[in-house]
């Protein structure tokens, strides 16, 4: 077998972390394992504990930095001297951007953080539920300044809104004819006006 050494210019630790991204999508995490990973990356298993200490570090890191990464672009909206409407759909296109930046550790994200042991699950939990509040504040704001209908349930809006955002690592194709800018933008388009004052 190979060794890591033969591996692009990534890291080692990001080389396996990124391997282990695509069988985690592939298999799911809970059915992965370290010798699967290994094989992957065509090298012995005793071989991947030089750089990684558990199939759970690999898991850890990819669900916090994705949620760092969240994180990030939203702030960079919320310093943005707009409207709410408008600040409501850059936050759905750099969303987008996220995700598309790295579909596959999206996917990850999205559906195998349930795995994380505690207090990793419970940290994780903590920031997606801090996350999906400051989209719902964006919300209120609109509706207190007479932007987006005083009658809608933010909760509901806000649980909508992410419920069609977070599918896209399972539709979107990267070789399509639209770039995830312009596919943010669409979905901004369709998502915020539903929430918006007649008139």
């Amino acid at each position: 077998m190979g060794t890591l050494d033969t591996l692009n210019s990534l890291s080692r630790k990001e080389q396996v972390i990124r391997k282990a991204a695509e069988l985690f999508r592939i298999k799911g995490y809970a059915a992965s394992s370290m010798r699967d990973l290994a094989q992957m990356l065509g090298i012995e298993a005793a071989s991947l504990y030089s750089h990684i200490r558990s199939k759970e570090e690999i898991l850890q890191s990819l669900c916090f930095d994705m949620a760092t990464e969240f994180r990030k672009s939203l702030e960079e909206v919320e310093k943005q001297n707009v409207g709410a409407s408008e600040k409501l759909k850059n936050g759905i296109i750099g969303h987008i951007q996220v995700m598309a930046k790295d579909l596959t550790a999206s996917a990850v994200f999205m559906n195998e953080h349930r795995h994380l042991s505690a207090p990793f699950l419970r940290d994780f939990l903590l920031l997606r539920i801090n996350y999906i509040n400051r989209f719902k504040n964006i919300i209120e704001e609109g509706v207190k300044t007479g932007e987006f209908k005083e009658s809608i349930d933010k909760k509901l809006a806000v649980m909508t809104l992410f419920s069609s955002l977070n599918w896209m690592p399972q539709w979107y194709d990267p070789y399509s004819h639209i770039v995830p800018a312009d596919l943010g933008k669409q979905l901004a388009d369709m998502l915020v006006n539903g929430l918006k004052k007649e008139g």
